[in-house]
């Protein structure tokens, strides 16, 4: 059976678990977890991903991930290739070093983001890396530490996660670290890493209750949320995929759009795409890089190449031309 393709937009929320392949081991030492770390919060901060969980085991680790402007697919792309890359030359070693793809569960904010950061933030103590709760809030290879108070990451968003649990800071963190220990009674969660619609629905009992009562709900191996979510998240997703099929069958592609955001503004079209910062192009080349990335699904890296800009730069260019083709009311073309 060929395998789903992940689902993504900007602002969605993930649960990404990755493994050593043949449950070996991804980090060997400090040095190895130093240079993952490091990585992971240039990626992160280069494409303006929130990271809202983390933690590093010796042969996993979990990021709970919020999309920005770059899908979360490029962002691991990078993330991975590079640490293994980097782990390979280091450890003079060659193939692969993780386990098939990553897995990615694309998350419903409520009731499920305050559970999935302790339940990764728990990992480590779970897993004996660290002997009692107090130590867990010195593991620095995991966000739990940060949350704490006891270290900084400036790529971590702390602040969203603590918001959820008071204003004042301190009193949010003193809620936040009770919480996260009363959690850890509760042992392994498999409700939030497995299952699909069972995991969606929330265990087997309610499982076998709706369907006593004949009730149908969707579910998909993908999506951890309840019936409404899982399927406004796959109707949106299929609404994105005609898009983009659409486009795809009238043969549109970047040149095509080009020219319809150049008379869409009146321009010319060599204005849209030429260096610069002057203030038509730049609105005219954020119109273009969000219709691109939205409608022909184009990456950020494609467009950074194709336009002769960062990929940074082409990231920042998206979110502004989402707020211009909002406060403008423009409409892609047909």
């Amino acid at each position: 059976m060929p395998r789903k393709s992940r689902i993504d937009a900007p602002g969605a929320l993930h649960h990404i678990i990755f493994r050593g392949i043949e449950r070996r081991k991804i980090f060997y030492d400090d040095a190895d977890r130093d240079a993952f770390v490091t990585r992971l919060g240039r990626i992160l901060i280069d494409t303006h991903t929130d990271c809202f969980a983390w933690a590093l085991m010796p042969n996993h680790a979990h990021l709970l991930l919020r999309t920005g402007l770059t899908p979360i697919a490029t962002v691991m792309r990078r993330l991975l290739t590079g640490y293994a890359v980097q782990f390979n030359r280091r450890h003079r070693r060659h193939g692969h070093i993780f386990q098939n793809r990553y897995k990615s569960i694309l998350c419903q904010k409520d009731p499920y983001l305050k559970e999935l950061v302790r339940y990764i933030h728990l990992n480590p103590l779970r897993a004996r890396l660290v002997p009692d709760y107090k130590s867990l809030n010195g593991f620095v290879y995991g966000g739990h530490c940060a949350l704490a108070g006891k270290c900084q990451n400036d790529w971590q968003n702390t602040q969203y996660i603590l918001s959820l649990f008071g204003e004042k800071a301190s009193e949010a963190r003193r809620l936040y670290v009770k919480f996260v220990e009363k959690g850890i009674i509760e042992g392994k969660r498999p409700d939030l890493v497995g299952g699909g619609l069972i995991r969606s629905l929330g265990g087997w009992s309610a499982a076998k209750a709706l369907r006593k009562a004949k009730e149908h709900i969707k579910g998909d191996e993908r999506i951890l949320g309840d019936g409404n979510f899982v399927q406004e998240v796959l109707e949106s997703c299929l609404q994105q995929f005609e898009r983009r099929y659409h486009h795809q069958g009238k043969g549109h592609d970047l040149d095509w759009l080009t020219g319809q955001v150049a008379t869409l503004l009146n321009l010319e079209q060599d204005v849209v795409t030429r260096p610069g910062r002057y203030p038509d192009t730049v609105e005219a080349r954020s119109v273009l890089c969000y219709w691109a990335v939205r409608e022909l699904g184009l990456s950020t890296v494609e467009l950074a190449g194709r336009l002769g800009i960062s990929q940074p730069t082409a990231s920042q260019s998206v979110k502004r031309g989402e707020k211009i083709v909002r406060d403008k009311n423009l409409k892609v073309p047909k």
